[in-house]
C-alpha cells in the first residue's frame, strides 16, 4: 500500500512562489505516474502537472511556463515549485500515484493567492 503526505501549502499574494512537497511512503513500483491535482470551491478537481518514473512531465496549460513538477527518486517524494501565482491559482492541492490498478490520493494542502 502506498500513502501520501503533502505540505507546503499556505496563502501567498499575487506573483508569488511556493513549493508543496508530497512524500510516498510504502511499497514504490517501478513504473508510476505521480502527480498534482487541484480543485477550487465549486469546481472539479483538475490536473495541474504529472512526471513518471522515466521523468515524463506533463502540465495543464493554465500552468505551463510558471509551475515546475520534480522528483526525488531517492527520498520518494515529488514537488511542486508554483511562480507568478494568481488568485485563480487558488484551490486545494493533491498529490496523486498511479500505478497499473492502483490510485491514491493525499489528503490535500490550501494554496491561496490574495492580496
Amino acid at each position: 500500500q502506498v500513502q501520501l503526505v503533502e505540505s507546503g501549502g499556505g496563502l501567498v499574494q499575487p506573483g508569488g512562489s511556493l513549493r508543496l512537497s508530497c512524500a510516498a511512503s510504502g511499497t514504490i513500483s517501478r513504473f508510476y505516474v505521480m502527480g498534482w491535482y487541484r480543485q477550487a470551491p465549486g469546481k472539479p478537481r483538475e490536473l495541474v502537472a504529472t512526471t513518471t518514473t522515466r521523468s515524463i512531465t506533463n502540465y495543464a496549460q493554465s500552468v505551463k511556463g510558471r509551475f515546475t513538477i520534480s522528483k526525488d527518486n531517492a527520498k520518494r517524494a515529488v514537488y511542486l515549485q508554483m511562480n507568478s501565482l494568481k488568485p485563480e491559482d487558488t484551490a486545494v492541492y493533491y498529490c496523486n500515484y498511479k500505478e497499473d490498478r492502483l490510485d491514491v490520493w493525499g489528503q490535500g494542502t490550501q494554496v491561496t493567492v490574495s492580496s
